[in-house]
């Protein structure tokens, strides 16, 4: 016997099909499609709602869209944290509509909560005292619609700005922080190197006595120099360093920056000749990856196997790790061959020839920094040396310490081991002095610059308090009558700027650390072909909130004086001369 499914059912399963089918089998446009329409069915939804809730008041309205957005953001976090971390620079628009509409939605939440917890507040600062119950009372007073108004345009003025402060103030934060990472990342701290060309030898006890100072973490020699790589179909400047490839990874991250490739091809050239078919060996535009595939050999099956590989003898090339920009200008892959041209060749019966050697890409990185991965190169150091015919020596020695910020404290201890005249020592703050000048010094220009606009809306603030000084001089002067003393009317007026300034002030700063974790959290993919970022950088420093939030309330608390001055002075025989 045979149950026949309910029509319910039967038509959920229809409905469950199609969805899937289109969302995997439709492509982009069907994705879009889907979308659209979930984000029109919620938009219905939504809209009825508001409608019934308009009906019932401003309250119920508020609650509403709190609700409304917290429920969106649980839904898109969670479509968020199920998207697929995206590889090489593939950049899908509506992974990143999510995102941002994740990161919208849990501003709009803050923002909301907020304004319903504006009236509770304000109850609350009532029951602090006369002067506080009187200023309250004027602020939040809804019979004079034009002053409520301004009221409302200064709050929102102070707000906007700290908001653009904050917000403006943590991206900036973050490119420097992201800048200073990956620079660090494709640096050592210290570099010891050497003043004449062909590098010093005698370089294993220094390395020792730099692996013994106390603060260092690790040490390792390095033998670079410039060369010219080529390829089938294109050159390139490089600039070439060979690594010790058991040290290397211990003082930059140049193994946690391995994209598609292993770094342990370099110390085995044979592996690297001899990729599996199931190899990947690059990365698409569209994040995919490439395979080696199968070797096209013809006459392998009419051969025995030693004969064949007696026939076909293998390339084993040493290793060489290069960029991504670089390996795409290269037009190369992963076992690829490549041929390095030193700048100083050998002296032949023709002349100086250059000095060429092929090798074979073993990997390929991808640090963030354009400068890096197009022009960097990695080797073994012994095939460092032999290229640039530097014997057994080295070019330098670099360092990692424990803090990179105590840099320049732990500098003179390394520079007492070092008592040779032929080297010279460099720090990466020194090396990066101009760079991370000119971004404090932006920073610091942005954060005067936006100040500004919050002084502009601090003159909102002392138009608001005039007109009301203005428009409640008959309560002044009753209240001066009934025993009020000039320093209690200069409170009252003060505290009203102050409440103005406060919340507008609270608004921006917590909207701004909203959207700015949001950001940071759900994360927002930049196109790496157009910036030099694959995700935009967010850096939020809760001193850089605290000195805007201190900021604001100094502005508008200074904006506050005159026209509570003005109120103090006020006589009540003037205030009630024409009533």
């Amino acid at each position: 016997m045979i149950l026949a499914a309910p029509p319910l059912v039967s038509r959920f399963q229809t409905v469950t099909g199609f969805v899937l089918r289109l969302w995997y089998g439709g492509g982009f446009g069907g994705r879009i499609a889907l979308v659209a329409v979930a984000l029109a069915l919620f938009g219905i939804l939504a809209w009825s709602l508001l409608r019934k809730a308009m009906r019932r008041g401003g309250r119920t309205l508020l609650r509403w869209l709190t609700g409304v957005s917290f429920v969106l953001l649980v839904l898109l976090g969670t479509f968020v944290s199920r998207l697929p971390e995206p590889r090489g620079s593939s950049f899908v628009m509506w992974h990143q509509i999510v995102r941002v509409g994740a990161a919208l939605s849990g501003t709009a939440f803050v923002v909301c909560f907020m304004v319903l917890a504006v009236p509770w507040l304000m109850d609350r600062f009532e029951g602090r005292g006369f002067v506080s119950f009187v200023a309250a009372r004027h602020v939040r007073a809804q019979k004079s619609g034009f002053l409520t108004v301004i009221s409302l345009l200064s709050i929102a003025g102070v707000g906007v700005s700290s908001f653009a402060l904050c917000a403006v103030v943590s991206i900036m934060g973050g490119f420097g922080a992201d800048l200073k990472h990956k620079i660090l990342g494709n640096n050592a701290h210290v570099k010891i190197e050497s003043k004449r060309v062909g590098g010093f030898e005698h370089w294993q006890d220094l390395l020792g006595d730099m692996r013994l100072v106390k603060g260092v973490r690790a040490a390792t020699p390095v033998a670079a120099g410039e060369a010219m790589a080529s390829s089938s179909s294109n050159t390139a400047g490089v600039m070439l360093r060979g690594i010790d490839t058991s040290s290397i990874g211990t003082v930059i991250d140049l193994l946690q920056n391995i994209e598609v490739g292993k770094f342990s091809y370099l110390d085995d050239p044979n592996k690297l000749a001899n990729l599996p078919p199931d190899e990947p060996i690059g990365i698409g535009s569209g994040g995919e990856f490439y395979l080696k595939g199968p070797d096209i050999k013809p006459y392998s099956s009419r051969l025995d196997p030693e004969v064949s590989d007696a026939v076909t003898p293998l390339d084993a090339y040493p290793g060489i790790v290069i960029g991504r920009e670089l390996a795409k200008s290269l037009h190369v892959y992963v076992g690829d061959e490549l041929t390095l041209i030193a700048p100083l060749g050998d002296l032949g019966p023709m002349g100086v020839l250059p000095r060429s050697r092929k090798f074979r890409v073993a990997a390929i990185f991808y640090s963030g920094m354009y400068e890096y991965d197009a022009s960097h190169a990695y080797v073994k150091i012994e095939a460092s040396q032999e290229f640039f015919d530097l014997k057994h020596n080295v070019t330098g020695i670099e360092i990692k310490i424990d803090d990179a910020e105590r840099v320049s404290e732990l500098r003179p201890a390394i520079e007492a081991k070092v008592t040779r005249d032929d080297l010279q020592i460099r720090d990466w703050k020194e090396s990066n002095k101009n760079l991370f000048s000119a971004l404090k010094l932006e920073k610091i220009a942005t954060f005067i610059i936006l100040s500004l606009a919050i002084l502009v809306a601090s003159f909102c603030i002392i138009c608001t308090l005039l007109l009301m000084v203005t428009e409640k001089s008959k309560e002044i002067a009753i209240l001066k009558s009934l025993g009020a003393s000039d320093n209690a009317i200069l409170k009252i007026f003060m505290t009203e700027g102050v409440m103005i300034g406060g919340i507008g002030t609270i608004f921006g700063v917590t909207t701004g650390l909203a959207a700015t974790l949001g950001l940071k959290w759900f994360g927002v993919r930049l196109d790496p072909d157009v910036y030099y970022v694959d995700k935009l950088p967010i850096n939020v420093e809760w001193s850089d909130f605290t000195l805007v939030a201190l900021a604001a309330l100094l502005i508008t608390t200074i904006a506050t004086i005159y026209p509570a001055v003005a109120a103090s002075r006020l006589r009540p025989v003037d205030g009630i001369r024409y009533e």
